[in-house]
């Protein structure tokens, strides 16, 4: 196994520090780094690992996981890259920054690996998209795997789709609580208790999501399976088409993908 350093351990730096844990990496192969000595020693206790300054942990690593927000990036690596040897991984969990954002701050042929996962990692059921940068080999992606595995599913895709994941998967989990917290509302005006309805809501979600990934059926069969003639699924349906829903969904993701294009721009 690789030592392992989550510089900037925050809310996604620790969702993987307790992935790896619960998985079962030495604790001794895992260090970590965070701005406030409240926060490291909250961190020494929660986990068993080492809290380091950002140097001590950079060169007690083979795998440098870089977690901060995407604004401190580039403080960060002002002071980081030129300790990191091109020898080493570095794996970005930073939203919206190419890999070629650090490769600028490393030495020449360093591999950066590109990591976009979600907060359903808290509960092992994350979608993390992977992408390679110029340097990162099919091996660096297998490492990158091995880290991100215990968090839920993973997934290889081109660098250049990554905005596109930000959107879909990585902004995902909000748009379904958005979806739940209307229909809680739509419960509510029907005449159910609040918690009857979001009850009922939820564990469908759940069954609805388990049958999409297992059976491997098309949503619209799915969809179509319950859907009957004249009957109150497609006249629900009809007012969701009505009222632009489906193309409320495109317009909305389309404006996350720009938006992480931006966020990538201004970071530069």
């Amino acid at each position: 196994m690789y030592t392992v350093a989550v510089v900037g351990a925050g809310k996604i730096g620790e969702v993987l520090l307790s992935g790896l844990v619960k998985a079962g990496w030495p604790v001794d192969q895992i260090v970590a780094t965070a701005r406030r000595a409240e926060r490291a020693e909250q961190l020494r206790e929660r986990y068993g690992i080492r809290v380091l300054d950002n140097a001590a942990a950079v060169a007690a690593a083979d795998v440098v996981a870089i977690a901060v927000k995407p604004q401190d990036a580039g403080a960060l690596m002002a002071e980081l890259g030129p300790q990191i040897p091109a020898g080493k991984l570095v794996v970005s969990l930073c939203a919206g920054l190419p890999t070629g954002f650090f490769s600028k701050w490393l030495a020449e042929g360093t591999p950066v690996v590109r990591v976009m996962t979600n907060t359903p990692a808290l509960v092992d059921e994350a979608m993390t998209a992977i992408s390679a940068g110029p340097h990162a080999t099919a091996h660096h992606l297998g490492i990158a795997e091995e880290l991100f595995s215990p968090l839920g599913r993973t997934i290889r895709v081109p660098e250049s789709q990554q905005d596109a994941v930000t959107a879909l998967s990585g902004s995902g989990p909000a748009y379904f609580y958005f979806l739940v917290e209307a229909m809680t509302d739509a419960g509510i005006l029907l005449g159910l208790p609040r918690q009857v309805a979001h009850d009922l809501i939820v564990q469908t979600a759940i069954g609805s999501a388990i049958m999409l990934r297992d059976s491997g059926e098309h949503p619209v069969k799915l969809r179509e399976a319950v859907t009957s003639p004249a009957g109150t699924t497609i006249s629900a349906i009809r007012e969701l088409e009505n009222h632009g829903v489906r193309a409320a969904f495109l317009a909305a993701l389309e404006a996350a993908r720009d938006r992480a294009k931006e966020i990538a721009d201004q970071a530069s």
